[in-house]
Formats: C-alpha cells, structure tokens, sequence
C-alpha cells in the first residue's frame, strides 16, 4: 500500500473523517498528496545509514527534497545517537528552507536539546524504539515532560485507539499522530486477530445450559441469568444485611424459582474469604457474617446444581480479562468501592492463594498515609463518606463526589487523597505482578474524574515502573460474568498459588 496514489487516497480519506493536519513519509508520497490538498504536511524521509541507528530525515539532502516537494513542517530524528548530521544542523537547515522543524524524541532530555536549538515543534515518536522492548501503550509521560518545554508538542507512537487520543490530549499534547491505526490494515487485522486468539485461549468450550451467577453483597443481591457471555435476565433485590447466612440462601433460592429448569449450573461471589468452599468475613463491617458458612453445600441445596465460589473482586478481575478492559492479557483488577478488593489473573488463570487471600488488596497493613488499621480504612467510599461526614460535606461517598463536582475545595482534597493513595497502591502492584493492565473498577473507582487522578498521580514514573491503568469495562456486571465463566469451566474452589 506504499504507493503514492493509495497514500493520497488514504490522506484525503483521513482529511474527510476530521483530521486537521497530515504525516507523511517519502517525497514522492509528499508531492502526491500535496497536489489534493493545502492542510498542514509534516515530512518526513525514512532511510538506512551504516553505522547510525537515526533514520527520520538523517542527512541535509533530505531537509532540501521535503521543502521542495511542499511540507510544511519537517520531521526528524531527535535522539542523541550516533548520527552523520548533527541536531542543530538539521534544525538550521530545516529553518533556512523557511519550513518548521519537529524533532521526534524518545526521552525528555531530546525534547530540551531540540527546542534549544529551536525545534518549535515536539513529538513523542520515538519513545520506546531506541532499544529494548516496544511497549504496547503510548508514553503519556514523555507528553507530559514535553510540554513543560512550552513547544507544541505532538503525541505520536502506538495511538491505536479514540481513548488513547484523548488521554494524550489530558497529558498535555496539542495534537495526536495516528499512524498504523489507519493506514496499516494488516497491522489493524493483527490486533484483532490477537485479541480474539486471546479470548479463545480465555475461554473453554460453549455450554449446553445456562448458567445462574449470583453476586451477594452487602447492600444488595443480584441474581442473573447468563448464557455464553451475554444476560438474559436479571434480578436485583436488597440484601437483608442482619437476617444472617441462612436467610440470604433463602433470598437466593427466591431469585432462582423463576428460572428453575433453564440452568444446570451456579455461580456465586461475596464479599469476603472463599477457603474450603466456606465463607467467612475479613471486615464485617461490609457484611456481618459470623464465624465460617458453609456457602457452596447451602448453595448446592437451594438450587439443585453444581456450584462454584469465589470472592465478588476476584471474579471481577476474571470478567475483566476475558471480557473486558483486561483484553486477554495478564490484569490486576482492582475495585474501589464501599471497601477496596481485586483479583489478579497470570498466564490465564485466576490466582486464589494458599488460603483464598489473593487480591484482597484493601486488607494490606499498614496503610501507607494515615493510621488506618488497614489499606482501605483510608482511601474506600467508606472513608470517603466518613471524612465527609467529619467535613459537613454529606453522609456517603456519593455526596462528596458532588461537593467536589461544585468546586468545593475540602471535597475535592478528600477525593484527591483517596485516588493519590490508590495510585501508590496501583505502583505496588505493578512491581510485585507486572500486568499489562491494572484495571480500575468500583463505584468509587469508576466515578468522574477519579481515574485520571489516579492517572495524573502516576504520570511521573519512568514507563517501566508506571501502571498501565484502565477503567473497568464491565461496569457493576464484572463479578457477574466473571463468576458465570468460572462456573462454565467448571473449576473446583482450588488453592491457586504463583
């Protein structure tokens, strides 16, 4: 597809859907496409030099073809490379053919070098392709140090979707570069073919019935019908927080009469400790169950099928990789609601622990800011409400998110110290897991503007170190689904270990 009249056709097709500039590489792909259109032209010249790794517009001769052949703005390799000519030779010869000049960087120390030598324009082209292994997400970060240079700067370099664009624009871009993601139709078939490859892997054999996912919880019970991935039917009702364990199997088999005969098997999550097929509480506060319940032989009786348990955040997280934000891929997940939980799924399985503690990420001891006995009594929506209760702001999380909304500064404080203290939590768990996602889910988690704090708390790491963080895609149904698929693959409640 590297031919002049496809690139052209491909540009003006660009230029229809909303693109206000273009990128284009080879002069005579350059002259093509400038004879259809007067919008700003970035060029550029890709070639080989022995002995140098730069190969974005590396020599003079180059500088004079893009100005003759109608760029406006010239592109070149800005790193600080073995090269055979130099930076500011480049930039001055860019300005004496009276063309703009755009360094593409890979670290923030090219975007300083360049704009002193008078580069007005900085993109982030080569962040990741100087060594090593290529990312598979934009480096939001170098955006970020780019523009504290005061140039205008261009985030280029694995945007290969709308959000990822978007969240260039937050990270301080003045313009998003989208390559491959629209002219490279192999490569956009190769990620779809990877991801599909990777739900497959995910996922097991389709089932003959459909199966029942329960998702007991400590303000309501939701009960849902679930056949392949989709729900058919769904049934939400309160929970009766203080009628006990028996009472809630009640509750369920109430839920489950209207469907009796179109499943063959269940699948339940609660908030707590799944160990032995028994439930028992870590913070009785979210739900107060006494002592160790035998859950799955309760379950068994009051619906008449196989059964399969596991903790509401670890079924979540398993939602999230086979069908949500997790994409396949190794995922922390970690949900930020009333308390604080998560799930972590490696190598395609759920990690449960020795003893079924795995991902209960809001129980960690000590909190790192503050006295809080545990992780979460310092940062879930129910420190949120507790601080605003303190503060006259309201009585629940609900309340302060609002108050923050309305520029209330002690709201917004309140909100800011929570997600900065999720942030730090998230930078933990990259280093002990190293996912390829840490997704964020959770009524908190998932509240306006509450990721993209977390994100602007993270923005300062070197790619290595920073999560790659994503809002959860299932929303509130990720235990539901997650907890269905487990169930269909029948898995046994096992002790899983790393």
């Amino acid at each position: 597809m590297d031919r002049p009249e496809i690139v052209a056709a491909l540009a003006m097709a660009a230029l229809a859907g909303g693109a206000v500039g273009l990128r284009i590489e080879g002069v005579e792909n350059l002259r093509a496409v400038r004879r259809l259109t007067t919008v700003p032209i970035i060029g550029l010249i890709k070639r080989d030099i022995p002995g140098s790794d730069v190969r974005i517009t590396p020599l003079l001769e180059d500088v004079a073809a893009l100005a003759a052949a109608g760029a406006d703005l010239i592109a070149f390799d800005a790193t600080d490379r073995d090269r055979p000519v130099s930076r500011a030779a480049l930039v001055a010869a860019i300005h004496a053919a009276g063309r703009i000049a755009m360094a593409d960087c890979a670290m923030p120390e090219d975007g300083l070098a360049a704009h002193a030598l008078g580069a007005a324009v900085l993109g982030s082209t080569m962040s990741g392709y100087t060594g090593g292994p290529v990312p598979d997400e934009p480096d939001l970060h170098l955006v970020t140090m780019l523009r504290r240079t005061g140039a205008f700067v261009v985030a280029e370099g694995r945007y290969h979707n709308a959000a990822q664009a978007a969240r260039a624009l937050t990270a301080g871009a003045d313009a998003v570069v989208a390559g491959s993601a629209i002219t490279r139709t192999e490569h956009v078939t190769a990620w779809f073919v990877e991801a599909m490859a990777a739900s497959r892997v995910a996922r097991q054999a389709k089932p003959d019935a459909r199966t029942i996912a329960i998702d007991l919880g400590g303000t309501k019970l939701l009960a849902a019908l679930v056949e392949e991935d989709t729900i058919v039917d769904r049934i939400e009702v309160m929970t009766d927080r203080d009628a006990g364990p028996d009472a809630w199997m009640r509750q369920i088999a109430d839920c489950a009469a209207g469907w009796a005969g179109r499943f063959d098997r269940a699948g339940i999550t609660v908030t707590g400790l799944i160990k032995d097929d028994h439930w028992s509480a870590l913070n009785p506060v979210t739900l107060p169950l006494q002592g160790s319940y035998p859950l799955k032989q309760a379950a068994t009786e009051v619906l008449g099928v196989p059964v399969v348990l596991a903790n509401d955040a670890q079924a979540a997280a398993w939602g999230e990789f086979t069908q949500g934000a997790g994409a396949g891929k190794d995922t922390v997940f970690l949900t930020v609601s009333t308390g604080i939980g998560g799930g972590v799924v490696a190598n395609g399985r759920l990690l449960r622990g020795r003893s079924g503690l795995a991902g209960h990420f809001g129980q960690i001891l000590p909190l790192p800011e503050g006295d809080g006995a545990r992780f979460e009594d310092g940062a879930s929506g129910r420190w949120i409400a507790a601080e605003g209760a303190r503060l006259g702001l309201g009585t629940d999380a609900r309340a302060v998110f609002a108050a923050a909304a309305a520029g209330i500064a002690a709201a917004e404080a309140v909100i800011e110290t929570s997600a900065r203290r999720v942030a730090r939590l998230a930078c933990d768990l990259q280093l002990m897991f190293d996912p390829q996602h840490v997704v964020i889910g959770g009524g908190v988690g998932l509240a306006g503007g509450y990721i993209e704090r977390v994100v602007k708390a993270v923005a300062h790491l070197q790619p290595l170190l920073r999560p790659t963080l994503r809002p959860a895609a299932l929303g509130s149904d990720a235990g539901i689904i997650g907890i269905a698929d487990l169930a269909r693959q029948k898995q046994p409640n096992r002790e899983e270990s790393t």
